[in-house]
């Protein structure tokens, strides 16, 4: 075994992001000029820390109102997404309903799809229904982004290592420049979270601090879109 490859492997267990970063992951991909922000699934099936499905997100919901504050005030686009079952037994979760029994608290007899009380929804916000991890994945997501012009996605909401991963992956896949915000995004597990911010940041997206994005979104051009 070579020397460079002995340090590789040290690097790779002492040290990953230096080892990432030397081999060209992580570059940043950069806010756009017109972004929009979406709330991934901060619903009460997901912030009720005695649901199934549930954690405490208090600091994320905080960190959350910040960026919905900025938005509200530049006009920037504001989607909130929930997931919802509607069929009988959950059939229109198909086989994923098989993988976890606390899918029953999004069924649409409950509660559990409706969005946290303590975030300010207003009634100009759009609101998304999905089905599976991704906000992209069988929703129109993409086509109301693109006639409102957006090339910027701010990502906060949960869970990071689920809904919010899959959509910062589908968002650079459909050409939008996801910015997933450190503050306003968590998970049930913490380590889970940790390695997906690491991956996501490598790979898929810009994991972004919530100063550096409220400076952005007070610094950006409005989104002078009228529908």
């Amino acid at each position: 075994m070579s020397r460079s490859t002995t340090e590789e492997i040290r690097l790779s267990t002492d040290n990953e992001e230096e080892i990432f970063a030397r081999r060209g992951f992580g570059m940043r991909i950069g806010f756009g000029s017109h972004p929009a922000l979406i709330v991934i699934d901060i619903i009460r099936a997901f912030t009720d820390p005695g649901r199934p499905l549930g954690s405490d997100l208090s600091e994320q919901i905080v960190a959350t109102q910040k960026l919905l504050a900025v938005a509200h005030d530049r006009k920037f686009p504001v989607i909130f997404s929930t997931v919802r079952y509607d069929e009988t037994d959950n059939r229109d979760a198909g086989i994923w309903r098989l993988k976890m029994r606390g899918i029953a608290d999004l069924a649409a007899g409950t509660n559990g799809h409706e969005i946290d009380e303590r975030l300010d929804v207003r009634a100009s916000d759009g609101m998304l229904l999905k089905k599976y991890s991704s906000c992209f994945f069988g929703t129109d997501l993409a086509p109301r982004l693109t006639s409102q012009g957006v090339d910027t996605l701010i990502i906060a909401g949960c869970s990071t290592s689920g809904c919010v991963r899959a959509t910062a992956v589908d968002s650079v896949q459909s050409g939008f420049r996801p910015m997933v915000v450190s503050e306003a995004v968590g998970d049930r597990s913490k380590k889970a979270h940790d390695q997906s911010l690491f991956d996501l940041n490598a790979k898929y997206a810009d994991v972004v601090s919530l100063e550096e994005t409220i400076q952005y979104m007070r610094r950006v051009g409005h989104n002078n879109y009228v529908p």
